[in-house]
C-alpha cells in the first residue's frame, strides 16, 4: 500500500529527471497534459522512481532491468534505463503497436515480442528475471511504480489550487493508485475503463482482483487482465469508483479531443474524456474537475478523415 508521503518521497527522488507537465482550463475542466512527458506518457515517473529506489537500497544488478509492457511502460523503462546508464530488456505482446516497438528499439532496449496479450509478455519477463537476476519493473503493481506515477497529482494540485474530482483512464491501475494516494482526503478519483478491459471495475464488484477478458481499441494500453493489488487496495481505501465506456465512444472522444483542442492522444487516454461525452460521469454544477491526458503514443492518421478536393474544369 502507498500513501501521500510515498508519493512526496518519489517526487524528491526523481527531481528534475521528469518534466513538470502543463495544465489548461477550457472553462469547464482542467486538462493535465501528461502526454508531454518523456516517452509520451506518465510512465517515466514510475520507471525512474523504481530504478533509483532500487539503486539506493541494494544497488542495481549487472543484468540491468526487465519490464513487460503493452508499450508505454516499456518505453518509460527503456528511457529511464538509458538516462541512468542501465541495460534494459522489454517484453511486449506481438500485438503491441509498431510505433511503440520502434520507440523501444530507438531507446536502446532489447525487445522480446511474445504472445497476444500483456499477460503472456509478463510471464516471459518474469522467467527472464529469474534466469538473469535482473531488476523487474512492473507495469503497474509495485509501490515505487505507483508512487512515482502519483507525482503528477502533486503537480496538478499546485497548478490548479486543488480540484474536487480527477477523472483518469485505468488499465492495471498504477496511475490511479498513485493519484488517489496523493490526493487522499483532498479530491475524489473516478476511474474510467472500457467495457472490454474492466479489471478494476470487476475487482471492486467482486471484492478482490479477478481475471477479466481483454479486448477493444484501448487494449494496448489499458488491457490488464487483472487489476494490481496496490491499485485495488488504494481504490478500496480511498473510495475510487469505476465507470465503463464503449469502444465507439472512445473513438469518438479521441477525435473530439483533436477537433476541439488539437490534442493527439491514444485511445486509452481518450476513455476518460468519453466518460464525459457519454454521461458515464456527470459532474455536479460548479464541480472542479481535472482530466488526466496520460498518453500519446499513437498513430494519428485516424484522427481526421481524408477529403477529396473536386475542382471544376
Amino acid at each position: 500500500m502507498i500513501s501521500r508521503s510515498d508519493v512526496a518521497a518519489a517526487r524528491a527522488r526523481i527531481g528534475s529527471r521528469v518534466r513538470t507537465t502543463p495544465v489548461f482550463d477550457d472553462g469547464e475542466r482542467w486538462f493535465k497534459l501528461e502526454q508531454l512527458q518523456h516517452t509520451g506518457s506518465f510512465k517515466a515517473r514510475g520507471a525512474f522512481n523504481r530504478i533509483l529506489a532500487a539503486a539506493e537500497q541494494d544497488g542495481l544488478p549487472d543484468a540491468g532491468v526487465v519490464a513487460a509492457s503493452g508499450g508505454n511502460a516499456g518505453l518509460a523503462v527503456a528511457y529511464a534505463a538509458r538516462e541512468l546508464g542501465v541495460p534494459a530488456e522489454v517484453h511486449v505482446p506481438e500485438t503491441a503497436p509498431a510505433v511503440k516497438v520502434a520507440g523501444l528499439k530507438a531507446l536502446g532496449a532489447s525487445v522480446v515480442q511474445v504472445g497476444r496479450e500483456y499477460a503472456e509478455a509478463y510471464e516471459s519477463a518474469i522467467k527472464r528475471v529469474a534466469d538473469t537476476g535482473a531488476l523487474f519493473c512492473h507495469a503497474y503493481d509495485q509501490p515505487e511504480i505507483c508512487a512515482g506515477q502519483g507525482t503528477l497529482a502533486l503537480e496538478l494540485e499546485e497548478q490548479t489550487g486543488g480540484v474536487d474530482t480527477v477523472l483518469v483512464a485505468v488499465g492495471g491501475g498504477g496511475l490511479m493508485a498513485g493519484i488517489a494516494a496523493a490526493l487522499e482526503g483532498r479530491s475524489r478519483v473516478v476511474a474510467v475503463e472500457p467495457y472490454g478491459c474492466p479489471a478494476l471495475h470487476d475487482a471492486l464488484a467482486a471484492g478482490e482482483p479477478v481475471d477479466v477478458g481483454v479486448s477493444g481499441v484501448a487494449a494496448d494500453s489499458l488491457g490488464a487482465r487483472r487489476a494490481g493489488d496496490i491499485a485495488f487496495g488504494v481504490a478500496r481505501r480511498t473510495g475510487v469508483r469505476s465507470v465503463l465506456v464503449a469502444d465507439e465512444d472512445i473513438v469518438t472522444a479521441r477525435r473530439e479531443l483533436w477537433r476541439r483542442y488539437h490534442l493527439v492522444l491514444e485511445h486509452g487516454t481518450a476513455a476518460a474524456y468519453a466518460a464525459l461525452l457519454t454521461g458515464a460521469y456527470r459532474p455536479e454544477p460548479g464541480e472542479r474537475l481535472a482530466l488526466i491526458c496520460c498518453g500519446a503514443n499513437t498513430d494519428p492518421s485516424g484522427l481526421t478523415q481524408r477529403r477529396t478536393l473536386v475542382t471544376a474544369e
